[in-house]
């Protein structure tokens, strides 16, 4: 874990969870970013390519890692998880969800293998101009960890330009609210995968959440997603 990682303030990101739906977060160097991205092309790392126009699920591709997973994906992990876990378990009871997460990663992903979930959902994405990401939800089987990271390793305007992070928020009560979250490179947004409260009132509301990448204008454009539940 880099200094960034070890010091950041849990308080204040579960605050912009609460408040906002998304918080961002410094967590990697140009380092590695740039080591991150040259992983895309070593196949031997990876369980599965996707491209995504083939599946519909817009135009780009990406790729999960396998396990054993590189030791700097396996760190994000466990070290950012014990924190989101306690802001999910806060949400959990906020919207009367009896599911309560694990301290430790280790111990949620064997909850997860024990109910067959035993894929790594890690994974590298690559857009080239004019690819974009339609609106969706990372959602692999029974156990879903309720939140997620994704850490944009290009560096905008010089890498890319466009590809905007997006996120929308919708509930029985109101249309639906697009956000576009400006990302530096290496910096994580953290954000819900399906759902998340809402703030204040009496009764335990909820937005339902999708998030998306917008078209590409020039360039390339990779990010690392990190998702703590595995995939059946």
């Amino acid at each position: 874990m880099t200094n960034k990682q070890r010091q950041l303030d849990w308080s204040s990101i579960g605050q912009h969870l609460d408040a906002d739906g998304y918080a961002v977060v410094d967590l990697l160097s140009p380092q590695q970013c740039a080591a991150s991205v040259a992983a895309f092309d070593q196949d031997s790392l990876f369980r599965k390519h996707v491209v995504m126009q083939e599946q519909g699920y817009g135009q780009g591709e990406y790729k999960y890692f396998a396990y054993p997973l590189p030791e700097a994906i396996a760190q994000l992990r466990n070290d950012l998880y014990p924190g989101l876990a306690a802001i999910a378990n806060r949400w959990n009871e906020k919207l009367a969800i009896d599911v309560r997460f694990p301290e430790t990663h280790s111990r949620f992903l064997t909850r997860c293998h024990d109910a067959g979930q035993r894929k790594p959902t890690p994974l590298l994405l690559r857009y080239e101009s004019g690819d974009f990401n339609c609106l969706h939800q990372d959602v692999y089987g029974e156990h879903v960890f309720p939140l997620q990271v994704a850490i944009l390793l290009s560096d905008r305007g010089n890498d890319f330009t466009g590809g905007e992070f997006l996120l929308t928020e919708e509930s029985p009560q109101m249309q639906t609210r697009a956000e576009v979250v400006p990302l530096g490179r290496g910096q994580g947004v953290i954000f819900p995968v399906r759902h998340r409260p809402q703030v204040g009132g009496e009764e335990a509301g909820r937005f339902e959440m999708r998030h998306g990448v917008s078209r590409i204008r020039t360039g390339r454009r990779h990010t690392l997603g990190i998702i703590f539940h595995d995939a059946t």
